[in-house]
């Protein structure tokens, strides 16, 4: 049969060695995908650490929504305004004004200052609500209710200290953003009070609209007392240069006009046109003396009523005689009227006609006196003459030394003019300080109210989710820990990794559906061994088994001698051993099975062959092996048992000697398998000692329990053996459980089926 496995596998091309499978990540697949694929993995063998830690962190997130108290924040917003409105030439004006980001969020700091908090808290009395200042429920007193603050607590501190915890609890809960990179800014407080979270934001809002009120008006106060000092000393100094000036003047004698011309040529010119003014004033009061003298002269009797005709045009100017006539012409009208309503005797008529005759007299009188002022004037307009005539010669002689004190004069103006201009600059300034301080300003409106606020915290969805997060990363952080701390191997994957060596079978636990009474004689493993003989042909053991049976032939040595090892006891190779020699020995295979396990003679004691002489025998007492070999009818292969009455000390020398050497060489020309139960590889030498007999190994793996430092340890154990290592057998693994951890589909393991085939005999 082994020469029928050897031409198969030349005619199907597989005479290169047998190798394990290529990791995943050479075979294709990339990094990441490697990287994913080991990761759900590891969520398959840790889902359940997982769900639990997340499930249990939803509990402290519910306890917490549970009694938190709910806080509402209401927002308001506000604008910084770019137009600044000032106060010149005695009206309002507004001028736009460039407003830089760090002006805008020092504008923020200033709405978040202590100044403006502690405006809120006096306008709204805050130091005296508890929420402000530590007497409120908390959140600790809501989960232990026990723990109450001492009654007398609050009265104990000052009202000082009240104002500022007050502060610090209004800074905590208050929040000035702004909006983008706009000039507007939002001012939001949160609070236990929804209409209580809106009357402190709108507080927030005009406290510090009148803070910008009140650094205005103390600054331009502050303006307005150094302007009133230093207009103090500017008004003294324009007034000494003023006073310097005229007193220069008044030394030299000199006079400027507002042309810029001395007095004395001004005066001159002056004097010439007072000199044609006079000399025309005389020959003019002249011609008026002799007209009203000519008028004086026609006068008639004064006993008439009459005004006579040629005074009337010199007198129109005079007022006195306007009125005059305008009465004489009204008591005129009047004494006619009268006359003829009661007679011209009548005593009002005649006092009528008296009171117009003494009319008359005044008139005359009137022209008498403009007569004696025209004579009057005649005398002062010559008089005139003759003065201006007299100064001209006296202007002219003083002129010419003035014109030499005028250069020092036109530096002293200068002096004054410019003390005169700052003076009226500063006065200026002083009276717009002034009404700026009587009409302040601010650049900052409110352009949204706060309104009563919205339920800012506890946010449900934000706790649960934060909760269920860390339920989940705390569960992640144990499944990691878990994972780090077991080192029990669970996967084929994990085997192949670490040995670099392909994972044969894996062989299903089948102790947990063993009956439990057995009978005498008998052993957990005889009956595990039973259970796994008995399988059906084509289910997933049979499969496990062939896929064992099928690495072993197409092994490139070509070996027969297999030595079936495991790193610690109890793994379960000698069940292994057994079970894959009857199973082959069905096929039609001479097998030949050995307890090689000197020690602890288990296949013996399973096969019920515990007593009968074997290998020690053939060893001691040079018996021969055809007497020694037992031919068991039930499972088909021949069977070399180990006495379990004795326990050689020197076992690795037993199986290490020549009669064990030609013992195996003679097994394998005449069987198709030679399969040895060894002794584990870290508990004795054995293996060490006798891995050169031997052509390939399997090693035996127990799933869930064995840690992969052993298994590293058992396979470095040799060289021998980890060269001539076939593969690796998972035993007693929990299909159910690896299927999840492994995440293969259902379908490979549905594929094969647990009938049984009935067999004609």
């Amino acid at each position: 049969m082994r020469t029928m496995v050897s031409e198969l596998r030349t005619s199907m091309n597989l005479a290169i060695p047998f190798q394990s499978y290529p990791p995943l990540t050479e075979r294709g697949f990339s990094r990441a995908a490697w990287q994913l694929l080991q990761v759900r993995d590891f969520l398959g063998r840790q889902w359940r650490p997982i769900a639990l830690a997340t499930a249990l962190g939803l509990v402290p997130g519910a306890s917490y929504l549970a009694v938190a108290p709910s806080r509402f924040t209401a927002k308001l917003e506000m604008a910084i305004d770019t137009k600044q409105v000032i106060w010149s030439q005695s009206e309002l004006s507004s001028e736009n004004r460039i407003v830089e980001d760090a002006s805008v969020e020092s504008e923020i700091e200033v709405a978040k200052s202590e100044r403006v908090i502690l405006s809120v808290v006096r306008r709204l009395r805050l130091n005296e609500d508890p929420e402000f200042i530590g007497t409120d429920t908390g959140l600790m007193q809501r989960f232990f209710p026990f723990l109450k603050p001492a009654p007398t607590a609050a009265l104990e501190r000052s009202n000082e200290q009240l104002t500022r915890q007050a502060i610090e609890t209004l800074k905590r809960n208050l929040e000035v953003i702004r909006l983008g990179h706009s000039y507007i800014e939002q001012i939001s407080f949160t609070s236990l009070d929804r209409d209580k979270a809106a009357n402190i934001t709108n507080a927030f809002a005009d406290a510090y609209v009148e803070d910008q009120l009140q650094a205005k008006f103390e600054a331009t106060h502050r303006a307005k007392l150094w302007l009133e000092q230093r207009i103090a000393e500017l008004r003294q100094q324009a007034s000494d240069a003023y006073s310097e000036v005229q007193d220069y003047k008044s030394k030299n004698g000199i006079i400027i006009n507002v042309d810029g011309k001395l007095a004395s040529e001004t005066e001159l010119d002056q004097l010439g046109m007072a000199l044609a003014k006079a000399r025309t004033d005389t020959i003019q009061a002249k011609a008026k003396l002799d007209r009203i003298s000519r008028v004086l002269e026609q006068r008639k009797n004064k006993e008439t009523l009459e005004i006579p005709d040629p005074i009337v045009t010199d007198a129109l100017s005079n007022p006195v005689i306007t009125k005059l006539q305008q009465q004489f012409f009204d008591d005129q009208n009047k004494e006619a009227a009268w006359s003829a309503r009661y007679g011209a005797d009548h005593e009002a008529a005649r006092n009528l006609r008296a009171e117009m005759a003494a009319v008359q007299r005044a008139i005359w009188d009137e022209i008498s006196r403009i007569a004696q002022s025209y004579q009057s004037q005649l005398q002062i307009t010559t008089s005139q003459e003759e003065s201006v005539e007299k100064r001209m010669v006296e202007v002219f002689q003083q002129s010419a030394g003035t014109r030499q004190s005028q250069v020092r004069l036109r530096e002293l103006e200068r002096a004054a003019y410019t003390y005169r201009g700052i003076y009226e600059t500063f006065l200026s300034r002083f009276t717009q300080s002034v009404q700026q301080q009587s009409f302040p300003s601010t650049e900052a409106r409110v352009i949204s109210f706060a309104t009563p606020g919205i339920r800012s915290s506890p946010k449900i969805q934000f706790t649960l989710l934060l909760a269920s997060l860390c339920g989940l990363g705390l569960g992640t952080m144990v499944a990691f820990a878990r994972e780090l701390m077991s080192r029990q191997i669970r996967t084929r994957a994990q085997l192949e990794t670490l040995l670099g060596t392909s994972c044969l079978a894996v062989i299903p636990s089948f102790a947990s559906s063993l009956p439990t009474p057995r009978k005498k004689g008998t052993t957990k493993e005889s009956g595990v061994f039973r259970k796994i003989s008995e399988v059906a042909p084509f289910s997933a053991t049979a499969e496990a088994l062939r896929s064992v049976k099928v690495a072993i032939d197409l092994n490139p040595t070509d070996g027969k001698v297999i030595g079936i090892v495991s790193a610690l006891p109890g793994e379960g190779k000698t069940t292994i051993a057994a079970t894959f020699a009857a199973f082959v020995a069905k096929s039609g295979a001479r097998t030949l099975l050995i307890d090689g396990d000197l020690r602890n003679p288990s296949m013996s004691n399973t096969l019920g062959y515990t007593n009968s002489p074997g290998l020690l025998e053939l060893i001691a007492n040079k018996a021969s092996t055809n007497d020694l070999v037992i031919h068991d009818l039930k499972y088909k292969f021949d069977f070399l048992p180990s006495s379990a009455q004795f326990k050689p000390a020197n076992s690795a020398d037993i199986l290490n000697s020549p009669a064990v050497k030609q013992l195996l060489t003679l097994a394998a020309n005449d069987y198709d398998y030679v399969l040895v139960d060894l002794p584990p590889i870290l508990a004795v030498v054995d293996v060490k000692a006798a891995a050169h007999l031997f052509d390939a190994f399997v090693l035996v793996v127990e799933w869930g329990s064995t840690s992969t430092d052993d298994v590293v340890r058992a396979v470095a154990a040799s060289n021998t053996l980890s060269e001539r290592l076939i593969g690796t057998i998972l035993n007693k693994a929990d299909v159910a459980v690896m299927r999840r951890i492994e995440g293969h589909s259902d379908r490979m393991y549905t594929y094969c089926t647990d009938e049984v085939l009935s067999v004609e005999k």
